[in-house]
């Protein structure tokens, strides 16, 4: 329906500006707080700052859509991080940390918003197409988010131009992408039409996703106690956050450990694109993968990937040397993993929750998928100080040994290539659910 297609376009556009803006402070957000601190522990706590306050946003932001639709959800995310952007640049003006910290957590709305705007793809795609919807907006993510750390450069040039710090120039460039994505969502169209947000089979009769759900949505706790004890959707929120904590833990850590090992803002900020490549460019494929084959596939193919990524890192970190190629092997490996786990669980999420639960489901699996980062980020640059980079591999080696205790009796009612669809009878109630 042309409808769909103007939809998926407005969100496609968003995420090119969000990722643009995101990824032109993520390279530098670090290294800002090491150097007006003068401590390596705090360049994890800036970054902790940015997907802590992604946390603490996706389940209102989803509660908000829930009522209103995705329209106010999204450029409301949007807006705020374009505020968040300001707030930077006033904090590194003044050399004030705790408000440089809150402006870094307002940043964190635009990714938040983001993560959203793949559930609102899929609002307008119908079941069968699920991965693909996803993907394509996940995808959309790709040339912003590619370009945005090579404009750590220009952007120091153009803050020392405004007489500010120059690693304060790259959130110039995240303020005015944050504040064109928000443009672009405000053009979702409206409405409150009583949209189901499910839409059909085939697509030809997929809603607005802009309006809210008639069907009350399922409250927090209920939502959490229906999936604690189906191993299934459990699963597939716990792939979601072990997935952003492993990418989060070495993410974070790798330009600060490339500073110590004296590479150029150039380097660093070329590893940088290239893991943001990995994290979406192929995000259409696993989609597609998604779809055909089941999400298990993507996420076990993930798993694949997030060792091979770990043993990369760990060879680098035991040379005596770091290496350009091994890091930037690894950290494209890093955003693959990454990417696989995201669509895979969030389509497993989506397929194996009843309506009336998604949204619910899917803002608290964000919210905690971003807090899981935090944690890591936040650990992150005392691991890196105590045990080097070492240490911050081995880190995420113990979050995928999780993620493997969990699939342990998933696995078993999944849908495999050849097998068909769920056992969802070994689930009674996995089609409704009654709110207490």
């Amino acid at each position: 329906m042309p409808s769909q297609r103007y939809t998926q376009a407005k969100l496609i556009t968003a995420q090119l500006f969000s990722g643009a803006g995101i990824a032109s402070g993520y390279a530098v957000g670090g290294l800002l707080a090491e150097q007006i601190t003068g401590r390596t522990a705090m360049a994890g706590f800036a970054q902790m700052s940015v997907i802590f306050g992604a946390g603490l946003v996706a389940y209102p932001l989803a509660a908000l859509a829930a009522r209103t639709g995705r329209r106010r959800a999204l450029t409301l995310g949007f807006t705020v991080g374009t505020l968040g952007a300001l707030v930077v640049l006033v904090a590194v003006a003044v050399q004030f940390l705790p408000l440089f910290m809150l402006g870094m957590m307002m940043c964190g709305s635009s990714t938040a918003a983001g993560l959203q705007a793949r559930y609102a793809a899929v609002d307008a795609a119908g079941p069968a197409a699920t991965g693909r919807a996803m993907s394509l907006v996940v995808w959309a993510t790709t040339i912003g988010s590619v370009l945005g750390p090579n404009f750590t450069g220009p952007g120091a040039h153009l803050g020392e131009a405004f007489g500010m710090h120059p690693l304060a120039g790259p959130y110039l460039i995240s303020m005015a992408a944050f504040a064109l994505a928000a443009v672009a969502a405000s053009t979702l169209a409206g409405g409150k039409q009583g949209a189901t947000a499910e839409g059909t089979a085939d697509g030809s009769a997929a809603p607005d996703v802009t309006a809210p759900n008639t069907a009350a949505p399922l409250r927090l706790g209920a939502a959490l106690r229906f999936v604690a004890v189906r191993p299934v959707p459990l699963f597939a929120i716990v792939t979601i956050v072990t997935g952003q904590m492993m990418m989060t833990n070495v993410m974070v850590m790798t330009p600060v450990h490339m500073h110590h090992q004296e590479f150029d803002l150039g380097a660093i900020g070329l590893v940088v694109s290239i893991h943001i490549a990995g994290m979406y460019a192929l995000s259409p494929v696993f989609g597609w993968m998604s779809d055909r084959w089941g999400p298990g596939t993507v996420i076990a193919s993930g798993v694949v990937v997030f060792i091979a990524t770990i043993a990369l890192g760990v060879v680098d970190a035991s040379a005596s040397a770091s290496s350009m190629t091994l890091l930037t092997i690894a950290l494209l490996l890093l955003g693959v993993g990454w990417s696989m786990f995201l669509i895979g669980g969030s389509a497993l999420l989506t397929a194996s929750v009843p309506q009336h639960a998604k949204v619910t489901l899917q803002g608290a699996s964000d919210s905690a998928m971003n807090l899981g980062g935090a944690l890591m980020a936040a650990m992150a640059g005392t691991v890196l100080a105590m045990g080097g980079f070492l240490w911050i591999n081995l880190m995420a080696t113990g979050v995928l040994l999780i993620t493997l205790a969990f699939s342990v009796k998933a696995v078993p009612l999944m849908k495999w290539p050849g097998r068909g669809a769920p056992a969802t009878d070994a689930e009674p109630g996995l089609d409704r659910v009654t709110t207490p």
